[in-house]
């Protein structure tokens, strides 16, 4: 009686644990695998996008390529994410969190943090574009740097290179302009945004880590 009263108690313990496991990772994990676009979803403008060296080059017309891979069913609420990227003189770029595939214009869903070292725009790199922008410059073109996002709740953190540049917690119940009635914290995937013809725009070592909901 005693065994079959503590394999009832265990029960769900392990059903919680690997609940949990679907939800979080102690290890960084990669979105891309250095060689194609395999897992990721661009619409219009596909030609924006292409693999060389181990770096998504993005250098084109206006396009949005989209996580759609197996973690975590792209699906992503809490989470660490970082990538290397490199930008060209005048580039402009983003990364997009809590967002969904969409076939063509800039997506309306989640929020884009800024990559921008040089470009006529003001936001520079770092940026919750629009939301908590950065006026410095703290990286320069030719030259990698990492870019990290972490979300838990409604607080965003942005760091470049390890320095944060961005700390914004989303009040509760916020209101945006009618345009922008979807960019808030939510769930989704990740985006590349490819901006305009003269931008080019290097991503390398594309990591996300999964946090506790």
């Amino acid at each position: 009686m005693k065994k079959t009263l503590f394999a009832y108690c265990l029960l769900p313990l392990l059903f919680s644990c690997a609940g949990n496991r679907k939800t979080h990772s102690d290890k960084w994990l990669s979105l891309f695998d250095g060689k194609s676009l395999t897992d990721w979803k661009v619409g219009d403008n596909a030609a924006t996008f292409s693999v060389d060296s181990g770096m998504i080059i993005v250098h084109g017309n206006t396009a949005h390529l989209f996580y759609e891979g197996n973690v975590l069913n792209h699906h992503f609420k809490n989470f660490e994410f970082k990538a290397e990227v490199m930008t060209y003189p005048g580039a402009n770029s983003g990364i997009y969190f809590h967002t969904d595939f969409q076939q063509g214009g800039w997506p309306e869903k989640g929020y884009e943090v800024q990559v921008n070292n040089s470009h006529s725009d003001w936001r520079r790199t770092g940026s919750l574009y629009g939301i908590d922008d950065v006026k410095e410059v703290y990286v320069k073109d030719y030259e990698w740097y990492t870019e990290y996002i972490k979300v838990v709740g409604k607080r965003v953190i942005i760091k470049i290179n390890d320095k944060v540049v961005v700390d914004y917690t989303e009040p509760e119940n916020v209101k945006r302009s009618p345009d922008e009635a979807q960019r808030v914290i939510s769930s989704g995937t990740f985006a590349l945004q490819g901006h305009d013809p003269k931008s080019i725009v290097h991503f390398k070592n594309i990591l996300v880590k999964p946090l506790p909901e």
